[in-house]
């Protein structure tokens, strides 16, 4: 059976989030930008203010993405979620 890429993406977001261990704020920033780009494409929505600074952190990280197709995006998702689970599992 040939698993979809869509379906390989949602299996990667599920194992994310039965890691054991919290990875680090740089690696979730990655997880979150790479899930935003490749379920909603590029960042359009306008730039947090000067003190939401993780929101800041979140759309910094989201638009550093544009450009990057989705499914592009998802391939690297599922890349990373595997690093991930083999290190915080």
């Amino acid at each position: 059976m040939i698993v979809s890429l869509l379906q390989r993406f949602n299996k990667a977001a599920e194992d994310v989030k039965n890691l054991t261990k919290r990875p680090s704020d740089g690696e979730l920033l990655e997880l979150y930008s790479l899930f935003k780009q490749a379920t909603v494409g590029d960042n359009d929505t306008p730039k947090p203010g000067l003190l939401d600074l993780k929101g800041k952190a979140k759309w910094e990280a989201w638009t550093g993405k544009k450009g990057m197709s989705q499914d592009a995006a998802k391939e690297a998702y599922i890349s990373k979620a595997e690093y991930l689970s083999k290190q915080y599992s």
